[in-house]
């Protein structure tokens, strides 16, 4: 027949933009703040910036993230972790501190992304846990579909 049959070109392989990070935060985090999850493990695309805590995206399309933040308790007090795009939230979480010490707040979402767009993780009141190496915090987000 016309050409090898199943066979795909390589070059649809190389075309497809490849944007995934995954980090975790070292130092504790308090109040309302940006969190800047430094302790990066993965960071195809180099589009996560350790330094500010923000993903800025590069490739326009559709991006799934997901966040975890282990709150630091011990006093009775609650943790607000929302992720923003551009500044506006787009997903919130809660951690209570009962009668635990620790308590996690988590969310993901699917968000349409354009050049330049910006996307983080930040405190809204309360206190993160920091967790030096073991990751008990994270942040991560990768393209599903470029535009």
């Amino acid at each position: 027949g016309p050409g090898a049959t199943g066979a795909v070109s390589a070059a649809t392989y190389s075309t497809v933009p490849r944007v995934a990070f995954y980090a975790g935060l070292k130092n504790p985090h308090e109040g309302y703040e940006v969190l800047k999850f430094d302790d990066v493990v993965t960071n195809l695309g180099n589009s996560y910036d350790a330094a500010s805590g923000k993903f800025t995206c590069a490739i326009p399309g559709t991006y799934f993230f997901t966040y975890h933040v282990l709150m630091r308790g011990g006093d009775g007090t609650s943790m607000w972790a929302d992720l923003c795009k551009n500044g506006q939230v787009r997903a919130s979480a809660i951690a209570q501190d009962a009668d635990q010490n620790y308590d996690y707040a988590s969310n993901s979402v699917v968000l349409h992304l354009d050049s330049g767009d910006e996307v983080y993780v930040k405190l809204d009141g309360g206190k993160a846990h920091g967790g030096n190496n073991n990751k008990y915090s994270t942040f991560s987000g990768f393209l599903l579909y470029p535009d």
